[in-house]
């Protein structure tokens, strides 16, 4: 396997880059490469890049960008907004909403949120490790936790909210998207919306339903944990009205080869 990192310098053929220490330990000590090892680099805004080992030790490693693999594309402008999880769950969040296509992650204090104090740092370094790992070109932004009145005083009405509501009146969500892309005047700018392992609390739930960028949506008949809850919108939302019709290109296709990855 051909390792893939994102780093945050610029890309552009024949450079020489040095590796940052994240990079350099995944190289020498993970994936145990050596100078003149392929490799393919990106970092969110010059486009995916084929690179090789010019030099690596203890110390150091230095990457040579070779040329242009992919030019950059972006990712459906789509939020996901929750309220913070425990640990393993939001890990988890984070690592299959990145796969998912999440453009950022906002985490929303409500209520009944449990957790009050989030690792962002950590977070930024498992969407990282994701958007690596799934051949996106983007990583996306970890946003710093609002409360929920200042989420909605610095709303945008222009993005739509598809609000994940555990009770009361909503359509089921394969529906209420199918009645979106039905709209004629139907945004492109998104956000999902799930609550706190509780669940919101009813005057949230009212107080969302009553705003004309809202369209609540249900999740079928079972109680869904909050992470689950969050990705099977995002993915049912993908599936309908964002880019799951689209192909990925060849994964990690050897270099100087064709899509069938023979000489």
């Amino acid at each position: 396997m051909i390792p893939r990192l994102f780093i945050e310098q610029p890309l552009s053929t024949g450079s020489t880059i040095a590796a940052d220490e994240r990079a350099q330990h995944y190289l020498r000590n993970v994936m145990r490469r050596s100078a003149g090892d392929p490799l393919v680099l990106f970092n969110g805004r010059d486009g995916e890049f084929e690179a090789e080992i010019a030099a690596i030790d203890k110390r150091k490693a230095e990457m040579k960008v070779t040329r242009l693999r992919r030019a950059q594309d972006g990712v459906l402008d789509i939020i996901l907004c929750f309220a913070p999880l425990k640990k393993d769950a939001i890990d988890f969040l984070i690592e299959k909403g990145t796969e998912l296509g999440a453009a950022a992650f906002q985490p929303v204090i409500t209520r009944r949120t449990v957790a009050s104090r989030l690792n962002l740092d950590r977070l930024r370094a498992n969407a990282i490790e994701a958007a690596e790992q799934s051949e996106r070109l983007t990583v996306p932004e970890i946003r710093a936790p609002l409360t929920l009145e200042a989420l909605l005083s610095g709303w945008q009405p222009s993005r739509h909210m598809i609000l994940c509501a555990e009770a009361g009146p909503a359509l089921p969500i394969g529906e209420a998207f199918k009645a979106l892309t039905a709209r004629v005047s139907c945004p492109n700018t998104w956000a999902i919306f799930c609550g706190p392992e509780g669940g919101f609390h009813v005057s949230e739930l009212d107080r969302l339903r009553d705003l004309p960028f809202v369209t609540p949506v249900g999740l079928g008949p079972r109680i869904l944990r909050a992470d689950t809850a969050a990705l099977t919108a995002l993915a049912v939302f993908q599936a309908i009205l964002g880019d799951g019709t689209l192909r990925p290109p060849h994964p990690m296709t050897p270099f100087g080869t064709g899509a069938g990855g023979e000489e």
